[in-house]
């Protein structure tokens, strides 16, 4: 019989963005864009304080989506499918490749505590490519210090060190949008970030005109106006994500208890804590033939989806 703990089991329904915060029409004034932002970030901290049971593929799922748009805005080819596959389908402690490593650095972000060390930064540097000497890096620790303490709102701050980063190395967008969701979770005290705004950066949101226009850049004019209308776009995003992975997570713990398969346990500990299970999974109760068997029994019971759409080096998730 496989126990899950009643406390995360059966989760209140998740939060959604209130309705008036995205209502669409003319450009919002400062004021209007704050306030909106407010909202929806009111709605999604309910969000990044509770521990659900699929709260960690929830958050690995935003982590994915935030490195497919990394992928774009550094010139690259590779989308969410091919960094699923250079992450999940590589062999246990090798290199996933350049895009694979950019996915880490976002998967870092939404795993660890809000904290900016120049050690730590060290290694997202260089896990999306780029570099900075210590003095550097230790001056942007010192900057995201003084952000934290200075009490400007979190849409804000989350601005500021963007354009700080963009300001100081043009050539680490990346980096600004990465530190942008940590700083904005170090100002609203969130235990982890959530990886948030890089979506919306090829987005409506960060554009000089509606339905087009150049690019607002970290640091040009009305850039702190779009970050706050990204940041609703995003909330409401995140939101819906979560309520589609706690149905299908409560149709997963459901069925739970009608699986005998030894390593069934572990297959769901993975579902609910990752973006993505590999279909030949092993483990040291679960061989790769019993996965296969499990997985295809989960399908069945429509308790899981086949996320790669081939035949074979199959990857399962809610």
């Amino acid at each position: 019989m496989i126990r899950l703990d009643p406390a995360t089991a059966s989760p209140a329904a998740p939060p959604a963005v209130p309705a008036w915060a995205l209502a669409a029409g003319d450009a919002p004034s400062d004021a209007a864009a704050a306030f909106q932002a407010g909202a929806a970030l009111g709605a999604l901290d309910v969000l990044a304080r509770a521990q659900p049971a699929w709260a960690g593929a929830w958050r690995q799922r935003l982590a994915l989506n935030c490195a497919a748009a990394g992928m774009r805005l550094a010139g690259r080819a590779e989308d969410a499918a091919a960094l699923r596959d250079a992450w999940y389908l590589r062999q246990a402690g090798t290199d996933p490749g350049p895009a694979g490593t950019v996915f880490g650095a976002w998967r870092q972000l939404a795993g660890q505590p809000p904290v900016a060390t120049p050690d730590r930064l060290e290694k997202i540097l260089d896990q999306l490519g780029l570099h900075w000497d210590v003095e550097a890096l230790a001056a942007l620790c010192e900057h995201i210090d003084d952000l934290t303490r200075s009490g400007r709102p979190a849409p804000f701050a989350a601005a500021a060190i963007a354009a700080h980063v963009v300001a100081t190395r043009p050539d680490s967008e990346l980096l600004a949008w990465w530190l942008a969701d940590l700083v904005l979770a170090q100002r609203l005290g969130w235990p982890q970030p959530l990886p948030l705004l890089t979506p919306q950066v090829f987005g409506p949101s960060f554009r000089t005109e509606a339905g087009g226009g150049r690019r607002i850049r970290p640091g040009d004019k009305n850039f702190e106006l779009a970050v706050c209308v990204a940041l609703v776009a995003a909330a409401a995003d995140a939101c819906r994500l979560a309520a589609e992975l706690s149905r299908r997570a409560e149709r997963l713990i459901a069925i739970a208890p009608k699986l005998r398969a030894k390593g069934a346990g572990d297959v769901i500990f993975f579902l609910l804590n990752e973006d993505a299970v590999s279909g030949s999974l092993t483990t040291k109760t679960l061989s790769r033939f019993a996965a296969r068997r499990l997985f295809e029994r989960l399908q069945q019971l429509e308790a899981v989806r086949e996320l790669s759409g081939r035949t074979t080096f199959r990857l399962f998730g809610l």
